[in-house]
């Protein structure tokens, strides 16, 4: 599933090409995707300029002019594309591809939504009231604005006996740290991902923090984890799964100490450390 680094490339992609360009009409191939879609304010955005591309936690947030600054949220779900093509104004279009459920044309740009399991989302809010949003109301601090450091992790972990991977990926404490990123970072910082967050010296909390840091900086600079369906705006691959260090390389030698690396699975979720450097 496409976590902060993915999402934030997604972002930074589009941006410059949405960003004062006039949204010309809006084309809806079914009513539905995880959730329904609000038709009416989803039509109602055309003829806006879009002002902004921003991104809270997971969601991509397109900023429009006018009344009441309407902002599309978009959610890439486990399989969803946010691509967006050049194309000729006043042309005909390009033919639907498999799977795709949406457009936004924005006359030389066109937004392509594409999505094979249908898990992702498309809904509008109000600017000024972004915050209490449904899907945004009760998110938790984002990783790599201020306020997060080890006092914060030090902070939200006394007397949790939750397991610090489980700290790391819960959304209404921190956000966009998905299951590649939170195993990397544990392992960058050489706690055991299943400790108890409790446990964290203060010491601790602060290695976790940078290494959570750190972690997201260089994947997003490599473009985001291309595993099998993430694709950036112009379907381009993200390449951050060659420096991962513990993540899908169980048996192979830990690139600190050499030991090899385990695997345990925690609800469903395969969790991969290093029992030799990670205490």
């Amino acid at each position: 599933m496409p976590e902060l680094p993915e999402v934030e490339t997604v972002r930074t992609g589009a941006e410059p090409l949405l960003r004062g360009r006039r949204l010309g009409g809006v084309e809806l191939r079914r009513h539905d995707l995880r959730w329904p879609i609000p038709v009416a304010a989803v039509q109602g955005l055309a003829g806006r300029r879009c002002t902004a591309v921003a991104r809270r936690a997971k969601y991509l947030l397109l900023h429009f002019d006018g009344d009441g600054a309407p902002v599309a949220l978009v959610h890439l779900g486990m399989t969803g594309r946010f691509l967006v093509e050049p194309v000729a104004p006043r042309r005909p279009r390009p033919a639907w591809r498999p799977h795709e459920h949406w457009r936004l044309d924005f006359g030389d740009r066109l937004v392509r939504f594409v999505d094979p399991r249908r898990f992702g989302a498309l809904d509008v809010a109000a600017g000024a009231d972004l915050s209490a949003h449904p899907l945004l109301a009760g998110l938790g601090q984002e990783p790599l604005q201020p306020g997060f450091d080890g006092a914060f992790l030090h902070r939200v972990s006394r007397r949790r006996r939750t397991a610090v991977k489980a700290l790391l990926m819960d959304a209404r404490i921190l956000v966009g740290v998905g299951n590649i990123y939170a195993s990397e970072a544990c392992w960058r910082a050489g706690v055991r991902p299943r400790r108890a967050a409790g446990s964290l010296s203060r010491r601790e909390c602060d290695a976790l923090a940078a290494a959570v840091g750190e972690v997201l900086t260089a994947a997003i600079a490599a473009g985001g984890t291309s595993f099998r369906d993430y694709r950036g705006v112009g379907e381009e691959q993200g390449f951050f799964a060659r420096e991962l260090a513990v993540y899908e390389r169980e048996g192979e030698p830990c690139r600190r100490c050499g030991a090899a690396v385990r695997l345990t699975r925690d609800g469903g979720r395969s969790t991969y450390w290093c029992a030799s450097c990670q205490n």
